[in-house]
């Protein structure tokens, strides 16, 4: 299958290169190399390649520099969408575009998940530029998947893991703080892009839930992924309150892969399982095993 890939040196973009390069003729393009906020140049690619599929893991993430950073939050997170949206529709493509559970407003009762019927209403900048990046999808391109995800890391790039792992690294001794009453599933994004590959081979349509099963709060997780790695720590639960961002965050991020398991090609595992693979990667790389 002929796939065009945007964002490829993101954690998502990384993983789904390696996950379909073997399989499928995929051309992936870097932020330096594709601005999907450039209408001509994203139909000049769309144009270039006739791609079957276009998969779009480009996004602007920096959720809390989304607060004042909102046109190029906006231009990334909804206008480049519906540009990508408009060259898949002219070509009679498929676009695949990775969302987030930001466009809810994370008030759900703890641990009811969100599922894709549940209403959206994003508080923050980051949600509702995402959102719109979803309808412009919805009203442009007929034949699209939007999947809403939480929570990821991985081996490439910055995450929440890595950050934890550094900073107990850096002194066992150190009082690390995390929040304590955030609720999420973490997900690998390898897993993910194992998913997407899944749904290559389907003709379904929509928006679909896909994160990893299972939920934890940030504290939680951060002690799981730590004590894995045999890293000592001093870590220690606060509450949002007492870690004030300039964005809000959710209280409840976790969602309910519903639609992905009606269609019985949900692939997700227990965050957890997923965190013991992550971690076996981790020490094989450190060993210079090839992974």
């Amino acid at each position: 299958m002929k796939i065009l890939l945007f964002g490829s040196n993101g954690q998502l973009g990384t993983d789904c290169s390696l996950i379909l390069s073997p399989n499928h003729s995929l051309s992936a393009y870097n932020r330096a190399q594709a601005d999907i906020t450039n209408r001509e140049q994203v139909d000049h690619l769309i144009s270039k390649h006739q791609p079957e599929v276009i998969i779009n893991c480009a996004a602007y993430t920096a959720v809390d520099r989304c607060e004042t950073e909102i046109d190029l939050a906006w231009q990334v997170n909804a206008q480049g969408p519906e540009n990508l949206a408009r060259g898949a529709r002219a070509i009679n493509a498929r676009l695949i575009h990775i969302s987030t559970d930001y466009v809810f407003d994370g008030q759900k009762q703890i641990p009811h998940p969100y599922t894709e019927e549940d209403p959206v209403s994003p508080p923050g900048e980051y949600g509702k530029s995402k959102l719109a990046g979803e309808q412009a999808i919805q009203h442009h391109c007929p034949s699209h998947v939007i999947l809403r995800t939480a929570w990821l890391y991985s081996l490439h790039g910055p995450n929440f893991l890595k950050t934890m792992l550094q900073l107990a690294s850096q002194d066992k001794d150190r009082e690390i703080k995390v929040v304590n009453d955030q609720y999420g599933s973490l997900t690998w994004s390898y897993s993910l892009a194992q998913q997407i590959e899944a749904l290559l081979g389907t003709d379904l349509t929509g928006i679909f839930h896909a994160t990893a099963e299972g939920h934890s709060t940030w504290y939680q997780a951060a002690c799981a992924f730590l004590d894995r790695m045999d890293v000592p720590h001093n870590l220690v639960p606060c509450t949002t309150e007492e870690y004030p961002t300039p964005a809000r965050r959710p209280a409840n991020s976790i969602l309910e892969n519903k639609r992905l398991k009606e269609a019985g090609i949900n692939l997700f595992r227990d965050w957890r399982d997923d965190l013991d693979l992550f971690v076996n990667r981790i020490q094989k790389k450190e060993t210079g095993t090839i992974i």
